[in-house]
């Protein structure tokens, strides 16, 4: 049904993987974006699980809320429960991840297989939606390349993660990572320039250092000016930790080989998810060893963002593979 939209609404916790899930795919789309942050406040929403939230639009921060005519971006569990209900009161809303309620209460879901839901108006994905895209990725490169090349030598970049409740990463993970990180820098004479993040903790950030510094490297562990994007765009070789789906899925989006650094711990989702992208030849497991083999980018936000806006009749508002 056609229908024209003012804006799009996102509707989730303020969280930085949420809001680059949702901003990703609103790249697409021609439409001014703003955010409304989800925040379990009252005692019914903090006791009970999302799904059961009596009043969920009660939980929205921002005011005014939402437009009627907005395009409703709701994310994961508690982002989805508010979407829902802005559904049942006449909005368009499209549900990003999988909201563990049924369905039907969204005019589309946007989930990836790794999540395991089928449905008539389901969308699945190989990768996490997300913003970096091949323009962006250019622009990096652009502006990176030249203070990320070290004497000519091949980049060996690494996204580093951490701990998550599924998995462990801490001093013991750090070292036998270090220690193969800095093996496979010396063999190949790659420079290695490790970034960390929040949730990496202290101990391992300090091992990490001392292996970055042991082979005359670079390690970024906060401040200004992230190279994060400038990694991705201009790496010979990604290495990433199994962590996170965004991460991997944004690595993956390069035109570089990635190898993904197994942790302790177990998630069904990660595992199934890692398992599709082997599947495609664009991630290998990273034992200490590097190899180049042909990739192709694989970045799926922009097909399931076409998707989107045929099903919703919005195919004039579509960007296309910026």
């Amino acid at each position: 049904m056609l229908y024209a939209p003012s804006g799009i609404a996102v509707v989730a916790e303020d969280l930085a993987g949420m809001r680059s899930q949702a901003f990703g795919l609103a790249e697409y789309v021609a439409l001014p974006t703003r955010f409304y942050s989800v925040q379990a406040t009252g005692l019914l929403h903090r006791c009970l699980p999302s799904s059961l939230w009596p009043r969920p639009l009660t939980a929205l921060s921002a005011k005014p809320a939402p437009s009627h005519d907005d395009l409703v971006f709701s994310v994961a569990g508690k982002g989805g429960a508010v979407g829902a209900a802005m559904h049942h009161s006449g909005r368009h809303v499209v549900q990003i991840q999988n909201p563990r309620i049924r369905s039907d209460r969204f005019d589309l879901v946007i989930a990836n297989y790794h999540d395991e839901i089928d449905g008539p108006n389901v969308l699945l994905s190989r990768t996490a939606l997300h913003g970096l895209t091949a323009m962006k990725l250019a622009e990096a490169r652009v502006r990176w390349r030249d203070r990320l090349n070290v004497s000519g030598r091949p980049l060996l970049a690494v996204l580093v993660g951490g701990a998550n409740g599924r998995f462990r990463f801490g001093r013991e993970e750090a070292e036998s990572f270090a220690d193969r990180l800095a093996s496979v820098a010396r063999r190949t004479g790659a420079h290695l320039f490790i970034t960390t993040s929040r949730r990496t903790a202290p101990e391992a950030t300090a091992v990490l250092r001392d292996a970055v510094e042991s082979v005359h490297g670079t390690l970024w562990s906060g401040g200004d000016d992230n190279p994060y994007r400038g990694l991705i765009a201009c790496a010979d070789w990604l290495v990433v930790t199994a962590d996170s789906v965004s991460m991997i899925s944004e690595a993956v989006a390069s035109a570089a080989p990635v190898y993904v650094q197994r942790l302790p711990g177990k998630s069904r989702r990660i595992g199934l998810f890692l398992e599709t992208l082997e599947k495609c030849d664009r991630i290998r497991m990273f034992e200490g060893e590097l190899e180049r083999w042909d990739v192709q980018p694989l970045d799926d936000t922009p097909v399931v963002a076409e998707q989107m806006c045929q099903r919703l009749g919005l195919e004039n508002l579509f960007r296309g593979r910026e």
